[in-house]
């Protein structure tokens, strides 16, 4: 079972990441960019997913994950139940969603650093 303290450290750490609270919800971003948010209970993770394989990943697994609410389909989003994910894993879906916001530089300069992902 993750928990939002799984990430938060991971979220400030990555390169151009740093994190923000709007209207209480602790949010990362690179730039303007929203990667990752937390809903206020931090019961459920949002975060930075390709459109086109989001189908796929809600119907794999729904009970992790959910689709973004109708108005939200338009950008690329997933909303997962953070007690559903393992903490490794967690922290996976936070560097992929950073990855999809940052040059494929930094990112890749990420990937040597940790061969072995996040961990």
């Amino acid at each position: 079972m993750a928990v939002i303290e799984d990430v938060r450290a991971l979220g400030s750490e990555l390169e151009r990441s740093y994190p923000v609270y709007v209207r209480g919800r602790l949010k990362f971003r690179v730039k303007q960019i929203v990667y990752v948010a937390f809903s206020l209970d931090e019961t459920v993770m949002e975060f930075a997913y390709p459109k086109e394989e989001r189908a796929a990943l809600v119907a794999g697994e729904p009970e992790k994950f959910r689709m973004p609410l109708e108005r939200d389909l338009k950008f690329n989003w997933v909303h997962a139940d953070l007690a559903a994910l393992d903490p490794t894993e967690a922290r996976e879906l936070v560097v992929d969603a950073w990855r999809m916001v940052v040059p494929q530089k930094v990112a890749r300069a990420y990937d040597l650093i940790h061969p072995d992902g996040p961990g």
